[in-house]
């Protein structure tokens, strides 16, 4: 037997318009009571909602990312097939607690923390049972950065951005926690133990409060704004920024509450108000790896092109891994790899781009050479150009299965000191024998 409750509730036009708004380009998830059904779904008209809803559904998911085709999506695609099939995506931060004060007080610190960032495109919206769900849309972040497509940063790029702001409200959240309580206090009411509340000398507010990295992951849903929640039968309600603290969850009732204020809207955004936000948390994540590193070298920023160029005999195993070609998956970030490691080997720019044109032949299905032109151009045009991503960026070569054995990673810092090196010690022993 169908619930009135639901069928109450979605039979509403504009309780079905703010779904379909923010269902546009995304895949769908039905739940009828407490399973799943068919997936991949999209949602195209209002009376799409109403029929589910006539089937007994209960509420409504949606991907964080955006697709071209989310009917094409099947179990077991290749990381290539989901970035030629995604659109983009939006950040989604998933607070959840069972503390109510401490999830809207994260709620407010990731806000506050996002302004400082320069983000004005800010969604809230109350998750229906535990915590909150903090959005910003795909419109405000830039179209690449460092020569990869943003699209194609999914799901390394979110957890990297979320780490960060985690870290940056970190020392807020535990003087707030700690306001009212000890850590004795804590033990007591949260029923943890100290050596699972307090890391490194200090309370870990996160074994309290958690904001989700791991569920950011290829085709994850969240709850659809204005979709009802099957334990509370609260609405996931978006709400105003600055009025996290004073909501409440009897606000999300669905007999009072009014469909007007939108989710992840994509009117109005700032293009690129983001690229701050991106850069910064990447540089958070670089300084956090070399914290682990036994050995640090550091490049002086003013680098100076090697005099007479450096031949490939002394390049590291991960540059010579790409340069041999056959290559599936990531030549855009492989491209990019190249032509500033070859500009600061000291290569003049028409030997590069013949270089790269020779790689590029090597692999299957080859970048269009139009595009190669353009980024040797793009490259070309910054003089002196500026270095590979370090040896500790896991997103270039990890993620490309280029990595040098681990010893050569932990000595250098970036491939040009490899190199460097290696060229410097043949001319010294050629110094000796004379």
């Amino acid at each position: 037997m169908v619930d009135s409750t639901y069928l109450r509730f979605y039979s509403r036009k504009e309780v079905q318009e703010k779904i379909l708004e923010l269902a546009k380009d995304r895949e769908i998830g039905v739940m009828f009571n407490q399973g799943f059904g068919k997936r991949p779904d999209i949602l195209q008209f209002p009376g799409d909602i109403m029929e589910l809803a006539r089937k007994g559904a209960t509420s409504f998911h949606v991907s964080e990312e955006r697709w071209k085709e989310p009917l094409d999506l099947v179990p077991g695609m290749t990381k290539r097939s989901l970035d030629e099939n995604r659109k983009g995506w939006d950040l989604i931060l998933d607070i959840d607690t069972i503390y109510w004060d401490y999830a809207k007080w994260t709620a407010y610190y990731l806000i506050e923390a996002l302004r400082f960032n320069d983000i004005h495109s800010i969604s809230v919206k109350f998750s229906g049972s535990k915590g909150f769900h903090l959005g910003i849309p795909f419109e405000a972040f830039p179209d690449e950065v460092n020569g990869i497509e943003t699209k194609n940063l999914f799901p390394d790029g979110l957890r990297v951005i979320a780490l960060y702001l985690q870290e940056m409200i970190r020392d807020m959240l535990v003087a707030k926690i700690l306001e009212k309580n000890n850590i004795s206090g804590l033990i007591s009411s949260t029923g943890k133990k100290r050596d699972e509340l307090v890391k490194d000398g200090q309370l870990d507010p996160f074994v309290l409060i958690d904001i989700d990295t791991v569920l950011i992951s290829n085709r994850h849903l969240f709850r659809c704004a204005y979709s009802l929640h099957e334990k509370t039968q609260l609405v996931s309600l978006p709400i105003d920024p600055d009025s996290v603290l004073k909501f409440e969850k009897s606000f999300a009732d669905p007999e009072k509450i009014k469909a007007f204020r939108g989710f992840l809207e994509r009117k109005n955004v700032n293009k690129n108000e983001a690229r701050n936000l991106l850069i910064q948390a990447f540089d958070w994540h670089s300084r956090q790896n070399l914290k682990n590193k036994s050995i640090e070298i550091k490049i002086d920023r003013e680098f100076k092109l090697p005099e007479n160029a450096i031949d490939e005999e002394f390049f590291p195993a991960c540059v010579t891994k790409i340069l041999e070609g056959k290559m599936e998956d990531g030549k855009k970030r492989a491209l990019f790899i190249l032509c500033n490691f070859l500009r600061k080997m000291g290569w003049k720019w028409d030997d590069i781009e013949k270089r790269v044109k020779e790689w590029n032949d090597k692999n299957p299905d080859p970048l269009k050479e139009a595009y190669l032109r353009g980024q040797v151009s793009w490259h070309r045009k910054r003089k002196d150009g500026i270095l590979p991503p370090n040896c500790s960026n896991s997103m270039y070569y990890k993620d490309l299965r280029i990595c040098c054995n681990s010893k050569v990673c932990e000595r250098y810092k970036n491939p040009v000191n490899f190199a460097l090196k290696q060229s410097k010690r043949k001319k010294v022993r050629k110094k000796i024998k004379k």
